[in-house]
């Protein structure tokens, strides 16, 4: 990908279960992988929770979606208020590679790499089990990863439940039946 294409790219499917989206964000790296890894700065664009940076670690992900944006947008049917999910540290190298443990899935690397004063960020979500949770993640991580770049940048995110709405009717056009 180009750098300018993962300003605000699409999320890719480099797998028929493995979906891909990239971010470039000001640096430094050390600032994203706080982004990443610390609970009152992660909060702020995807969802809260400790995590221990040590191998084998839980990790308890707290969203709440009406709080990433102001205003939040039109929350969708079946989307609660909250939403808890317990994860794990599968891999680790600070700063450049976190991944954990996701749900029913095969779970979700985040790599970062230095590009002068740029950071690019890769998400790889592996072994989505099916098109409609597919839909869900794609629009989310791409969603949520605005809101991170939003944030790096000093700039306002728009309003989160619209801005997934959206993008889920996109990634339905865009990923295979």
């Amino acid at each position: 990908m180009t750098d300018l294409a993962t300003r605000n790219a699409y999320g890719v499917l480099t797998d028929p279960a493995t979906l891909t989206i990239q971010r470039l964000l000001p640096g430094p790296i050390e600032r994203i992988w706080a982004y990443l890894t610390e609970s009152d700065l992660r909060r702020q664009w995807l969802a809260a929770g400790e995590m221990e940076l040590k191998l084998g670690a839980p990790v308890e992900f707290v969203w709440r979606n009406d709080e990433l944006t102001n205003p939040p947008g039109q929350r969708p049917p079946g989307f609660g208020e909250e939403h808890k999910m317990e994860s794990r540290i599968t891999e680790l190298d600070p700063p450049h590679k976190l991944a954990i443990t996701w749900g029913s899935t095969g779970g979700v690397s985040f790599e970062l790499e230095r590009k002068g004063s740029e950071v690019l960020l890769t998400l790889i979500h592996r072994r989505v089990p099916d098109r409609s949770i597919l839909l869900n993640v794609s629009a989310g991580w791409h969603a949520h990863l605005d809101i991170l770049a939003a944030r790096v940048a000093g700039e306002v995110p728009e309003p989160f439940w619209d801005h997934w709405g959206r993008l889920k009717s996109e990634y339905d056009q865009r990923i295979p039946s």
